[in-house]
């Protein structure tokens, strides 16, 4: 029987203690771990988040081995969680979701698991939605429509304001806008700010990349263009890897739970590679959250995005409004942490790094500087003042 959500009086809001951590621990591995023990990535994945996000460490593979001595089910973990309110049971669920989303292929048995750990947890609403939809379909939540189930599913194209395409322009949320001069013409004037605001930091990102401008041809969808400030804003370059680490930050920092679809989705297109495409412009390109050093980045990322000041929905925010101001500025006001020194050593790298950049990219932005008639300056050559 799910266990409900405490009252004001009742709920606990203080980060966990080793004993809560240890029975979150058990909970989750309980809920995604296939028959033969969880897989290699799920364990360095599960270890990372437990180490950033609650600072406490976390060994999965010796609770799987107390696990199999002494169970602890769904409403073992709801009990335990009992003063714990919606918000803190969703993250859970969501680091559910994230460890079976890794499994190719995911067992129909750990996709039941999941969705009776959040039954028990009174995680309702379009999450347990897509859970149950899961279960019955057999396939991985990455095949299931999230648009509908996620994110968008109260996207409404007639308050876009934020994006400031014209009006019409747009049929769907991720809908290329690639012939509206206004448009292109407000991200251009972003080169006309001073170097170390946030808005010439997206302009000399595009220019060293050779990306084409919202509004002209070959452009990103607005919607997906948004993500691009991020990049700047939260010091990530843009190989695979680093998109993962946009996207978790993304989902991370805002506490609507349904944002968690946009990492839902990116883990299905850059690891198991279950989605073949998404968000209008990615196609998906297996095995790269089981790189080398990548759990440690994801987790941080996780880690920085939690410890923002507010809930932060930046796929939805007016960047053009505070395109004027200082990086560093932007950074103090949300309280953004730096990388830690495990995240770095790990791999993870800024716009202006020389590892920031795919060779095709490098390649574009060089294009483009020769056509335009300037010296290139891209990461790892000209470092823009941030």
């Amino acid at each position: 029987m799910p266990v409900p959500l405490p009252d004001a009086d009742t709920v606990l809001l203080l980060p966990p203690d080793a004993a809560e951590v240890a029975c979150v621990a058990r909970g989750v591995i309980s809920a995604v771990a296939p028959e033969g023990g969880l897989s290699g990535l799920q364990q360095t994945l599960l270890a990372a988040m437990f180490h950033s996000l609650t600072g406490f460490d976390v060994d999965p593979a010796a609770v799987q081995a107390e696990l199999a001595v002494k169970p602890y089910g769904p409403q073992d973990l709801a009990q335990d969680l009992y003063r714990r309110d919606a918000a803190f049971r969703g993250r859970i669920v969501q680091t559910m979701v994230t460890a079976e989303l890794v499994l190719d292929p995911l067992p129909v048995s750990v996709a039941a698991r999941v969705a009776e750990f959040a039954a028990e947890l009174s995680v309702h609403d379009d999450l347990e939605d897509v859970l149950h939809g899961h279960v019955e379909s057999g396939r991985r939540l990455a095949a299931i429509d999230f648009d509908r189930n996620g994110y968008l599913h109260d996207f409404d194209l007639a308050h876009v304001d934020h994006l400031h395409v014209g009006d019409g322009a747009l049929n769907s949320p991720w809908t290329p806008v690639e012939n509206d001069p206004a448009l292109a013409a407000r991200w251009a004037s972003l080169g006309e700010l001073p170097a170390g605001t946030l808005g010439r930091g997206v302009y000399d990102f595009y220019k060293s990349r050779g990306f084409s401008f919202p509004g002209s041809p070959g452009s990103a969808p607005p919607l997906l263009a948004q993500h691009d400030w991020v990049h700047i804003l939260a010091d990530y370059g843009t190989r695979v890897e680093s998109e993962i680490e946009v996207f978790a930050f993304i989902a991370r920092a805002n506490d609507d739970l349904h944002a968690f679809s946009l990492l839902a989705m990116v883990v299905s297109l850059f690891e198991t590679g279950s989605l073949a495409s998404g968000a209008g412009l990615f196609q998906a390109d297996k095995g790269h959250l089981s790189r080398p050093g990548m759990a440690a980045r994801f987790g941080d990322a996780l880690r920085r995005a939690a410890l923002c000041t507010g809930s932060n929905d930046f796929m939805a925010t007016d960047w053009f409004a505070v395109a004027d101001k200082p990086v560093a500025v932007l950074r103090r006001e949300l309280m953004l942490p730096d990388k830690s020194g495990e995240a770095v050593a790990a791999g993870s790298v800024g716009p202006w790094d020389a590892g920031g950049i795919s060779p095709f990219q490098l390649n574009a932005g060089r294009k483009l500087a020769e056509a335009e008639g300037r010296e290139y300056a891209g990461p790892g050559l000209g470092e823009p003042e941030l």
